[in-house]
């Protein structure tokens, strides 16, 4: 039976996170893990020079050599990326039995967990998969988000946890007011509040939705 993935949103703060293989594969899940503050570890005989110059400015720590078994199981999150099959298949294993989740790029039996295509605009995350099963449906769906959350919601995203800590503030303890806000909130006319660009005009707002004036 083919794997189904429960969707999450997993930390990578101060998590031991392990990439074998230093190819353009494996390079592109590093920069994934560097955009989410993950502590990397690439072990690679050969990496490609991006790899390398990571970590000559220390955003990663780079072991040229081959992987040994079974030292995945001292990490907190393991991507497998090597032109070797075998060392893919050993690397699964001992994270395996070491209850590690793992993922072997490009075979999804070996994988405990998938990369979804992302579109991000600030603190707002959206995320498609199809199980590994047409991953280029799902990167073609991220094109289509693109237009309907375009960059000006990277400002929306920022005033919305604003928003947020002042309902919290303003109405602890009630819970009628704080859904009126949230409501008031969405219903806005948000394109034409950032077309202006005025923070004067946004804070403005913000107080009005606040309140409901």
């Amino acid at each position: 039976m083919a794997n189904t993935y429960l969707p999450v949103l997993l930390s990578l703060k101060n998590r031991a996170c392990l990439v074998v293989g230093g190819g353009q594969v494996a390079l592109r899940k590093v920069d994934t893990l560097l955009d989410y503050n993950g502590k990397i570890t690439v072990i690679a005989p050969e990496p490609v020079n991006k790899i390398q110059y990571y970590a000559e400015r220390g955003f990663l720590q780079l072991e040229k050599r081959e992987y040994h078994s079974p030292e995945a199981a001292n990490y907190g999150l393991v991507i497998s990326a090597s032109d070797d099959s075998e060392i893919n298949k050993s690397v699964y294993e001992d994270c395996h039995a070491a209850g590690v989740p793992v993922n072997v790029v490009d075979n999804p039996p070996l994988c405990d967990f998938i990369f979804p295509a992302i579109l991000k605009r600030n603190c707002l995350t959206i995320a498609i998969a199809t199980d590994g099963k047409a991953p280029f449906l799902s990167g073609h769906l991220r094109y289509v988000l693109e237009n309907i959350f375009p960059e000006r919601w990277n400002k929306l995203a920022n005033i919305a946890a604003h928003f947020r800590n002042k309902v919290q503030e303003q109405w602890a303890g009630k819970p009628e007011q704080k859904k009126a806000a949230f409501e008031r909130f969405v219903e806005a006319d948000w394109k034409t509040i950032l077309e202006n660009k005025n923070e004067e005009a946004v804070e403005a707002e913000i107080t009005r939705l606040l309140h409901g004036e």
